[in-house]
């Protein structure tokens, strides 16, 4: 029978075999035998070694075998004495062995002795020889150089992401084995990691890189972005200079220097299984609920040894990665670099707190980074208490489907069957339930969610089911409800059947249809797709971690013009609408709140109140909040007001500041409580100042359009309201009065004085700001609309979105100076064919190239009411012409008086 020192000499022996060693006994020493050549039991100036470990020949370092259950934390310097004296006579790579290894075969530690700070770290098995031989040519070892890495390049980085960067490279020169990055979804977490990757392999010399995600989709998603990532001051992008692999096979590319795939699939390449691709798309959020589920063995893999990565990035995986799967990353000699929106306390625990950067939901809201939300709630009875299937409501047959086939059959039922809640959707489908929530919807979204819309366009609204069935159960209602085509809803789970989950998730981010997508997992996380306005739960969940990635589908901001493109009626995203169907906003789990705390309290009594002193942490929350949204809104030109007036502080500079205030880190990086009040008292300062808190009130009120989602209502009359209309002519009228003698515009249409000016698009400009300006926050078409409303037979069309020449028609209309009010352009229209009538008498007749000139002139001085020579080189309608030129050419050496009697005809 074995002792229990020969027991953990013979399991050292099989790691070192797997590990490609050749072992020899003191008597068969042939150094030069093999690459890797381990010695037992070899004689040294400070005793017998248990191996000496001999690379291409050179002795080059030790392993220390104890049995096992003996503890390794003090033997490393036990091995110290082998280490630092050798025989003259003994072939080296240095005067002194470099690699110390301590191992029972249960547990094995090493540290290479070139490190910075030499510090042994865990390994699963021993390191090959060509490995250990390619570190001995290296002048510096990986720890040694990360720490002299050159400062990041900011360029095209937001701040949070060059403080991810910057705190990871920091920790990693530390040589701390763990770090987490905590970065808001919609951050840029990726192109973060595409930045450290980079950094990481050029400068630090890193061999490979693992990028662990969560299901194979969002591999998809990763590998774009590493194929989009163009490096400052590299010339070529990312995957030009370096090879990146997704795994969709069992073989790792050896000159791959970033590997994408999942943990299943490196479990299965680590135990020599096979897998099948699908088996990769569920989300491990949904698979593996249970914490008390047993880790999966793990042996060593000789084709896949322990230094085949450098560092390992997980992004945004389940918690099971550092429990049921954890050692599978701890099979390799690898830091690992978390990337999470939300860290759990199981997390924060792997990462052994080490939390390099810290960018929370809230401030990437106050950023304008990210959009708020609010939650809409829908309760029904059915979704609260349940059901109840009476035998003598169906004549004892109801309809029962297959989950598996979805075979639909009949059965009798013997009693009266009741369900609950949680067993709604489940074990039980109740098709009204369904449609009853969607119908809600389909009443209130125009009315009371987005009041501001056409109509024509149902927001993009992605709607998470609880499994496949209930997702297909929910299509139907969809398409029913609505009264849409498949076009206008799609199912999108990895169960997909005809239709490429791919593809549709594609036409979901960048097409106008469809407008629903209904889903269980596969885009519940990760997956980006701007353009969501609406989330909808029908499903609880109680993973705090899953919650807050389901919420993060709609956090994310886009550019009006790309909005615009898949909702036509759209204009800015400022907030997205979660639409809480059965209470997951209200099951026990540590989400994220709204930064919005104190909903009774109006904006400028907010501001009011924190003038007067209020501090506590919800007001000043709710104001973030509020200014946050409010600088969403805003134009440059507004920002620049306030910067004015608050040393140079926009709104959301104001929010962070907030934000910062109430900090518990910021507070204590203060320095007592003192301090703390005083960081308060400063980020609550501007608020002082009655001209900021009016300007902010004017911007607001100027913006904002609340709604009622209190008051019950019902039908008892119907119409327009025509008092408001009044109220808004006579408000567009006392305007007009006040001001004729201030602004340009308005004294050149009451021609005063007569002829001496002419209108300028500059002049038009100012009328239509102070129009807008507090405290009458008149728009064209809101007067123009009440002109309708009052007296239809005088109005004709509508006037052009953003064209600011309309005012004109509406102050001559209101001057009395014409009959009809109708869009500046269609006057234009009519003024230049009198204006050709007269040339034509006059003996000016002009060919159909001239007039197409001359219309391509009007229509540019109906936009913009003056034109010069200067405009045909700028303005595209005329450019494309040829410009100025060109028009000489046609028109003649006389364009210049063709012009001002032009713009004399058709505006004056």
């Amino acid at each position: 029978m074995l002792t229990p020192e020969q027991a953990a000499r013979q399991e050292i022996d099989k790691l070192l075999t797997n590990s490609g060693w050749l072992l020899q006994d003191r008597d068969q020493f042939s150094r030069s035998a093999g690459l890797g050549v381990a010695v037992r039991e070899f004689p040294l100036p400070g005793g017998f070694c248990d191996y000496l470990l001999f690379i291409d020949g050179r002795a080059a370092g030790v392993i220390e075998a104890k049995k096992a259950g003996v503890t390794l934390s003090g033997v490393a310097e036990q091995a110290e004495k082998y280490m630092a004296r050798l025989p003259e006579h003994l072939a080296r790579w240095h005067d002194t062995l470099v690699f110390d290894y301590e191992s029972t075969g249960e547990e094995t530690f090493f540290r290479d002795l070139r490190d910075p700070r030499p510090r042994s770290r865990r390994l699963f098995a021993f390191h090959r020889p060509e490995t250990l031989h390619e570190w001995l040519r290296q002048p510096e070892t990986l720890r040694g150089r990360l720490r002299t890495m050159p400062p990041l390049n900011p360029a095209g980085l937001r701040a949070c992401q060059v403080e991810a960067i910057e705190g990871l490279e920091h920790s990693l020169a530390d040589d701390r084995p763990r770090a987490l990055i905590q970065l808001a979804t919609g951050a840029g977490k990726t192109f973060t990691a595409c930045s450290f990757s980079y950094r990481l392999i050029r400068e630090a010399g890193a061999k490979r890189i693992l990028f662990l995600v969560d299901r194979n989709n969002l591999g998809d998603q990763t590998l774009k972005e590493f194929q989009a990532f163009h490096p400052p001051g590299a010339a070529n992008r990312f995957t030009d200079t370096y090879i990146v692999q997704h795994l969709h096979s069992q073989r790792i590319d050896p000159d791959a220097k970033v590997v994408i795939t999942t943990i299943q699939r490196l479990y299965s390449i680590l135990r020599g299984q096979e897998m099948a691709e699908e088996d990769e798309e569920a989300s491990s959020f949904e698979k593996w609920q249970a914490d008390e589920a047993e880790p999966l063995p793990l042996a060593y893999n000789p084709d896949v040894p322990i230094e085949t990565f450098d560092f390992i990035v997980t992004d945004e995986c389940h918690r099971s990665i550092y429990g049921l799967w954890r050692q599978v990353l701890e099979y390799f000699d690898a830091s690992i670099i978390g990337l999470t929106a939300t860290p759990s306390k199981h997390t924060l625990g792997f990462f052994n707190k080490n939390l390099v950067a810290e960018y929370p939901y809230d401030r990437s809201v106050a950023d304008g980074v990210n959009v708020g939300y609010e939650i809409y709630r829908i309760r029904t009875r059915v979704t609260e208490e349940g059901g109840m299937v009476e035998t003598g409501d169906t004549g004892f047959q109801v309809p029962v489907r297959d989950k598996r086939t979805r075979r639909m059959r009949y059965e009798t039922l013997d009693e009266d069957l009741a369900y609950t809640a949680k067993e709604l959707d489940r074990s039980v489908v109740n098709p009204n339930q369904i449609r009853t929530v969607l119908q809600v919807y389909k009443d209130r979204v125009f009315t009371e969610l987005f009041p501001d819309r056409t109509g024509d366009w149902l927001p993009k609204t992605l709607i998470f089911a609880k499994d496949d069935n209930h997702a297909e159960e929910i299509i139907h209602a969809v398409r029913e409800v609505f009264g849409e085509g498949n076009e206008f809803a799609k199912k999108i789970t990895y169960r997909n059947t005809g239709e490429d989950p791919k593809a549709l998730i594609k036409a979901f981010r960048v097409d106008p249809f469809p407008r629903v997508a209904v889903t269980v997992d596969m885009i519940a996380t990760g997956t980006d797709i701007k353009p969501v306005e609406v989330l909808i739960f029908m499903r609880d969940v109680k993973s705090e971690g899953y919650y807050e990635q389901m919420k993060g589908r709609g956090v994310r901001t886009i550019p009006d013009a790309d909005l615009k493109t898949v909702t036509p009626d759209a204009k800015t995203k400022t907030r997205f609408i979660l639409i809480d169907a059965v209470g997951v906003s209200e099951s026990k789990k540590n989400a994220s709140q709204p930064l919005e705390r104190k909903h009774g309290v109006g904006f400028e009594a907010l501001m009011e109140q924190v003038a007067m002193g209020r501090r506590d942490d919800d007001a000043l929350s709710s104001l973030a909040a509020r200014l946050a949204m409010l600088d969403r809104k805003l134009t440059e030109e507004d920002r620049a007001w306030v910067r004015d007036i608050t040393d140079g502080l926009a709104p959301r500079d104001l929010a962070n500041a907030l934000l910062d205030a109430i900090d518990p880190d910021k507070q204590a990086e203060a320095g007592g409580a003192e301090a703390a009040r005083d960081l308060v008292d400063a980020a609550c300062r501007p608020f002082d100042s009655p001209a900021v808190r009016a300007l902010l009130k004017d911007l607001k009120t100027k913006a904002d359009i609340v709604i009622d989602e209190i008051t019950t209502d019902a039908v008892i009359g119907a119409g327009f309201d025509m008092k408001r209309a009044e109220e808004t002519v006579k408000s567009f009228r006392d305007f007009i009065e006040e001001n004729r003698d201030e602004l340009t515009a308005l004294q050149i249409l009451y021609n005063q004085p007569q002829g001496r000016q002419r209108l300028t698009y500059a002049a038009i400009r100012e009328l239509v700001q102070r129009l807008t300006d507090p405290p009458r926050y008149l728009t064209t078409a809101n007067v123009w609309q009440a002109y309708k409303r009052l007296d239809a037979a005088h109005v004709r069309g509508a006037p052009v979105d953003d064209q600011l020449t309309e005012v004109v028609s509406l102050v001559r209309f209101a001057l009395g100076q014409v009959d009809m009010l109708e869009p500046f352009a269609a006057v234009v229209e009519q003024r230049f064919n009198l204006w050709l009538g007269r040339e034509k008498k006059a003996g000016r007749a002009y060919t159909a190239e001239q007039e197409s000139w001359l219309r391509a002139i009007a229509s540019f001085i109906a936009a913009n009411a003056e034109i010069s020579p200067r405009d045909f080189q700028e303005a595209p309608s005329l450019a494309d012409r040829g410009g100025v030129l060109a028009a000489r050419k046609i028109l003649g050496a006389g364009l210049n008086d063709m012009l001002n009697d032009l713009q004399r005809a058709l505006v004056a």
